[in-house]
């Protein structure tokens, strides 16, 4: 997909519902949405949650069940079925959006090693979207106070510097600008961190930026001016709280999600960016441990529904 592409390409008046996907059936997911649907019932008529049937007439509203009817969730306990039912319900909201069925997709979230085990040859549901949608799709995270889109995300840290080609950075920086864009920004200031510590120093701690990165970001400025150079990822993201930069891009995993998780943790919201349709997903896991207690936060799920109709409208 070339780096000038739509973030998604449904028709803005669409009043298609969207997808809501359970999740682990044994993770967190149910109970965020259950408790979602039950403080905002003006909601029901928006939405399809898809999950395992007893679930969906648990919640009292329309919905798709998936899975064998007999399935019973258990709360704190993972196993191959919960997974296989996790599973179909991405497949079912996958070809929902296909279909017009559904506007965009929002997901529950899954334990990656059980999806594995019930067959998901996927690192991520990111990829799984992009597989069945096509696209190239971009990492993103917003609804707390940081906004970071990552470069690559799903690989070993030796494997980065490989992968971040021109064309990799172009396809981020334009998916950042869009997002920003879409999210209030007329002229979105975006900061890129760099791969080395300080930024490389000017070639004493590693020449990425030099060489590659910082003259790949000087041709894309022409056309997006609040573009940066290669900014140092130790104070970049504390600049961006103190309002210097709309979004910042990371180039790995961690040098985005850690300060994200301990700033936003409750808040973010996960993004796929790239692919014709939007998906979007709290910033959190399956959260076993505590699943069915009632401690489960659905702050993060509602960002998430939120921006899902945000993007979906703004094309």
């Amino acid at each position: 997909m070339k780096a000038t592409s739509k973030i998604m390409t449904r028709d803005a008046t669409s009043s298609a519902p969207l997808a809501l996907t359970c999740g682990d059936p044994a993770g967190v997911g149910p109970e965020i949405i259950a408790a979602w649907l039950r403080a905002n019932p003006s909601e029901a008529a928006r939405v399809v949650p898809i999950g395992p049937k007893r679930w969906i007439e648990s919640l009292g509203i329309a919905g798709e069940a998936v899975g064998p009817a007999e399935f019973a969730m258990e709360p704190g306990k993972p196993s191959i079925a919960g997974a296989t039912v996790a599973l179909a319900a991405l497949e079912s909201a996958a070809a929902g959006c296909k279909s017009g069925k559904f506007s965009a997709t929002v997901t529950g979230p899954v334990s990656k090693s059980w999806m594995q085990k019930a067959g998901f040859a996927f690192p991520g549901q990111t990829e799984f979207f992009a597989a069945r949608w096509g696209g190239e799709p971009v990492m993103a995270f917003a609804g707390g106070k940081l906004r970071v889109a990552l470069a690559t995300w799903h690989i070993p840290l030796m494997d980065v510097a490989g992968a971040l080609d021109e064309a990799c950075l172009a396809r981020t920086v334009a998916q950042a600008d869009r997002l920003a864009r879409a999210l209030g920004s007329k002229q979105p200031r975006i900061a890129v961190c760099g791969l080395n510590p300080h930024a490389g120093e000017g070639g004493l701690l590693g020449t990425d930026e030099r060489d590659r990165l910082d003259p790949w970001l000087d041709k894309l400025r022409a056309r997006l001016p609040g573009l940066s150079r290669c900014e140092p990822g130790d104070t970049v993201f504390w600049r961006q709280m103190r309002g210097e930069f709309d979004i910042v891009i990371a180039l790995y995993h961690d040098q985005g999600l850690a300060p994200l998780k301990t700033i936003d943790f409750d808040e973010s919201v996960n993004i796929t960016l790239g692919l014709p349709w939007i998906r979007t997903s709290p910033d959190h896991g399956t959260a076993f441990t505590i699943a069915g207690q009632g401690k489960a936060s659905w702050k993060s799920f509602a960002n998430a529904v939120t921006l899902a109709r945000t993007l979906a409208r703004a094309g």
